[in-house]
């Protein structure tokens, strides 16, 4: 198969998370580099309650990552996800060419090019 961008959603243990941030972090990203994946960004998203317990935690910590990876190994680093201690949950969706350096540019907290045009093309308004 073809090498593909995906997104991963992670909810990670929060208790785990904050007794170690660097290495939680760098967990998931070990665990991309050892698929044969290579990481576009990855950062931190939120930490908040959940709507419901999961595994007795009434608290998560969610991690996004963007990062390309042939399709064949999306299989064993799905798995390697549901054997990581600190993942509760996980998301993994493929994404849409056309919609990598946007999203990217996104996640990094980045203007791109379409949201200058598009600031660019709103009227001013009229002075009266």
């Amino acid at each position: 198969m073809a090498v593909q961008c995906y997104d991963c959603f992670i909810l990670f243990d929060s208790n785990r998370f904050n007794r170690d941030p660097g290495g939680v972090a760098a967990s998931i990203q070990k665990t991309i580099e050892d698929h044969g994946g290579e990481i576009l960004v990855s950062r931190l998203w939120e930490e908040r309650k959940l709507a419901y317990p999961i595994n007795g935690h009434n608290k998560g910590t969610y991690w996004i990552t963007y990062f390309n990876m042939d399709g064949s190994q999306l299989t064993a680093f799905n798995r390697a996800c549901k054997l990581d201690e600190n993942i509760m949950r996980f998301l993994v969706t493929k994404v849409d060419p056309r919609l990598v350096d946007t999203l990217v540019a996104h996640t990094l907290g980045q203007s791109t090019h379409a949201d200058e045009e598009s600031a660019e093309e709103e009227p001013a308004e009229a002075s009266s």
